[in-house]
């Protein structure tokens, strides 16, 4: 058993909290991944297998891409107890992503002359990536593929490099097509522009990943759909007098452990909260299996913010505008009613964090570093387009709409616009 060295939280104000993260796009990783882009864009998969050999993501002359039957054989290697695991989390995630699906509808609204209204359609291939660094995250292929399987994707392609029988088993599970075994910017190239007959180009490109993974997905926006550019993970926990330090600080301690560039945060209103938190993070750390990464995660990214008041203290929550919110008070639906910005929501301290993780339903793909003021988290909204259509069945009836897209082209000095819109005015 390791020694218990004391934890010191850096501490910061209230006044300190900012909402402004650091762009999450690094600018030696883009530089990187450019040129990575442009070489799979133009070679294709000559140029990615360079890339991933390079890169240690395959063994000189390996087969990068994982077929469905491959997939499915992985599944069935997988132990029954695991197998059925990831069964039951692809189900709740799966009941989730319906349920959202199911809340967007096609319209249609009367216009003079006519109707206009939108349909709603999914993209037709669907890239996923889930990391495969330090640990494997087969959670991470679940709610991505699952996910564009749900919205109605055709195809769905995951790309994970060095993938364990666990992830090769989600990917069958899911509903994969295939799995390519690429990481890093390569990946995120071959989903995007394809890569000869190894795998067709994708329509939209979502999943979380390292500095080159985010690098390459700002690259290809616009090129492709994307989820967002996510940054380093973050775990907001607000605490009043009535939490359970032990708790809050296991919590702060799973998001630690993701890497070391995590990000733990603690608002409380309570002063003793803080050393009974750093207490139970030093007792929790000696037996943590992963207590090397989240040691340095904490002493180098956490902080803590003690608040005057409750009222103060969600201020703060807003400002942050967390990837993870978790609320642990004495009236915690109460408090979360006045929470504005962040990706996830955890209410009450019986609902961990990483049952958002781990296939509550929600999808755990969220907006970090302040980006919850103006994103949402991966869904099957990510997936879909919103396609609009007008109608005009009685000219007559739409002489007003034209005359007043005529008077709009001339008030803008765009005489071709005008003029087409006099050619649908009937003349008295």
């Amino acid at each position: 058993m390791a020694s218990e060295d004391k934890i010191t939280l850096r501490r910061i104000t209230h006044d300190e909290i900012t909402g402004l993260a650091p762009d999450p796009v690094d600018s030696q990783a883009r530089g990187i991944a450019e040129n990575v882009i442009h070489e799979v864009k133009t070679r294709g998969e000559a140029a990615l297998r360079e890339f991933s050999t390079k890169f240690g993501d395959i063994e000189e002359g390996a087969s990068m891409l994982v077929n469905k039957q491959q997939l499915k054989e992985a599944a069935q290697a997988l132990s029954a107890e695991d197998r059925e695991v990831l069964e039951r989390t692809a189900e709740r995630i799966r009941l989730f992503a319906q349920a959202q699906r199911d809340a967007i509808s096609e319209i249609e609204v009367d216009i003079p002359g006519g109707k206009a209204g939108h349909t709603v359609a999914p993209v037709e291939r669907a890239g996923c990536y889930a990391p495969g660094g330090r640990y494997p995250l087969p959670s991470s292929v679940l709610m991505t593929a699952v996910t564009a399987r749900v919205a109605g994707c055709k195809e769905v392609i995951v790309a994970s490099p060095r993938p364990s029988t666990a992830t090769l088993a989600a990917a069958h599970i899911a509903g994969a097509d295939a799995l390519l075994c690429v990481g890093g910017a390569q990946a995120i190239a071959a989903l995007a522009y394809g890569a000869g007959d190894l795998i067709p180009a994708c329509d939209a490109v979502c999943g979380p990943g390292n500095k080159f993974v985010t690098a390459a997905k700002s690259l290809v926006a616009g090129r492709v759909a994307i989820d967002m550019l996510a940054g380093p993970s973050e775990c907001l926990v607000l605490a009043d007098h009535t939490a359970d330090p032990a708790i809050v600080a296991a919590d702060l301690l799973a998001q630690a452990e993701h890497d070391t560039m995590a990000v733990p945060e603690l608002v409380t209103t309570d002063e003793t909260m803080v050393t009974r938190v750093e207490a139970e993070i030093a007792k929790q750390l000696s037996t943590l299996e992963t207590a090397d990464v989240a040691r340095a995660a904490v002493l180098k990214n956490a902080w803590v913010c003690v608040c005057p008041s409750m009222e103060v203290a969600i201020q703060v929550c807003n400002r942050a505008a967390p990837e993870h919110l978790e609320v642990h008070t004495e009236n915690p639906q109460e408090v979360s009613d006045q929470l504005e910005h962040y990706g996830g929501l955890f209410i009450g301290q019986n609902c961990a964090e990483v049952v958002g993780d781990y296939g509550a339903g929600p999808n755990h793909t969220l907006p970090t570093g302040g980006t919850a003021r103006c994103s949402a988290g991966l869904s099957v909204f990510t997936f879909l387009r919103i396609r609009t259509w007008i109608r005009v069945d009685n000219l007559e009836g739409a002489q007003g709409l034209m005359q007043d897209a005529a008077a709009l082209g001339e008030m803008e000095g765009l005489k071709g616009h005008a003029q087409a819109a006099r050619m649908r005015i009937k003349e008295p």
